[in-house]
């Protein structure tokens, strides 16, 4: 039996005094969507007193099983999904925020912050018709939202590709023929700006590094970050230097013993948390360019060291996306 998490008194009355019809089935990625309506004639010869307003559902199945969403929900939450949401012209009623990290300022939106560490009652009063979450929702966290509205987890093996993400979202969310429009001007964009990346830098080689702001430690983003990897290395067709492309995780932290192998000819380099602007962010970097180890980075000897605004470098989305091209493009190609 498919869960309905918090059911509204329309969802119980549609399910156990109407006809319910399955009118369509479908997939996206790995799952398996039905749709359920009334019985239109039985809403057509039915008194308007006899029962109240009823809201159309559709049964979907997540990684936790089946749960019924409203066919065409209206106020979405979708923590730290909200970028698929504004590529698809949709406002959401809360932003995800977590006061050791911030939230994605690049989005600019002027909706209320969720504190994910905090109350789950400040996400009750903004009254959601549809929770969409991901990978940082566990089991526990899952049910506890499940009280709240009907709660969709997006699958991981989705969530590593960012066209399958905006594809699921916009069947979610009854707007697919949007996700068509959104992704073929994606697929323009991409294939433009790859032009002019080959044509400027050809097959020198880029990575990301992330510098850690409380021990300076640096992280490197491999091939296979779901933040970075698609885009500059599948989609931009960009090169990376062989250690980034041998790992297999997705970012590790970078020993100083590796340093010097590091054969990078261009660095992104985002902090962790705050901007470049902070004192001892900044501190940090030039402290990081006179160390004699880095010196021997190509990067480094010739100035390509590119210091980017952090939040839109952390995610994989699509408006985030379009975002990084526009400092590739910036940095490499102007």
């Amino acid at each position: 039996m498919a869960r309905s998490g918090f059911m509204k008194t329309g969802w119980i009355s549609l399910i156990t005094a109407a006809m319910i019809t399955v009118t369509g089935c479908g997939s996206t990625g790995d799952q398996a969507v039905a749709t359920a309506t009334n019985d239109q004639s039985s809403q057509a010869t039915a008194a308007p007193s006899e029962a109240p307003p009823q809201t159309e559902i559709r049964v979907v199945t997540d990684g936790f099983g089946e749960v019924e969403i409203p066919t065409n929900p209206k106020r979405i939450s979708a923590l730290y999904r909200e970028d698929y949401l504004v590529a698809l012209g949709v406002t959401p009623i809360v932003q995800y925020y977590n006061p050791m990290w911030g939230k994605q300022d690049y989005l600019k939106l002027e909706v209320p912050l969720f504190d994910v560490t905090g109350s789950i009652e400040a996400l009750m009063v903004s009254e959601p018709d549809l929770i969409i979450g991901a990978g940082e929702v566990d089991a526990a966290q899952y049910e506890l939202y499940s009280k709240v509205a009907p709660t969709f987890r997006l699958p991981d093996d989705v969530l590593a590709d960012s066209r399958k993400t905006l594809t699921l979202i916009a069947d979610l969310l009854g707007i697919s023929d949007k996700a068509e429009q959104v992704l073929a001007d994606y697929e323009a964009r991409i294939a433009d700006v790859k032009a002019k990346l080959n044509e400027a830098i050809g097959d020198e080689k880029l990575v990301v590094l992330r510098m850690n702001v409380v021990d300076k430690s640096i992280n490197i983003f491999g091939i296979h970050n779901t933040f970075v990897g698609q885009i500059l290395y599948e989609d931009l067709g960009l090169k990376a230097p062989g250690f980034a492309e041998a790992m297999t995780e997705s970012n590790i932290v970078l020993s100083k013993e590796v340093i010097p192998e590091l054969d990078a000819d261009h660095i992104i380099l985002l902090p962790s948390n705050g901007t470049w602007e902070d004192e001892s962010t900044a501190q940090a970097f030039e402290e990081m360019k006179a160390d004699p180890l880095w010196q021997t980075v190509p990067a480094f000897k010739n100035g390509h060291v590119y210091p980017v605004e952090r939040s839109y470098w952390q995610t994989g989305a699509i408006t985030a996306n379009g975002l990084k091209m526009d400092d590739l493009l910036r940095l490499l190609a102007s």
